[in-house]
């Protein structure tokens, strides 16, 4: 009984922190998704005005 207690603890452990690892990558990849959609919006409205001048 006091093996199956520790392996659960174990397992615990590690999927808990398995999902804020998980948590982590998905918020730095919503968080890099949105600075490259922002960059590339204000490329085309820079290219854009600046065809519009000539």
């Amino acid at each position: 009984m006091k093996n199956i207690t520790i392996t659960m603890l174990a397992f615990i452990t590690v999927f808990l922190s398995s999902c804020g690892l998980v948590e982590g990558i998905f918020k730095a990849g919503v968080w890099t998704g949105l600075l490259i959609v922002a960059v590339v919006l204000g490329l085309i409205i820079f290219l854009l005005t600046r065809m519009g001048k000539k």
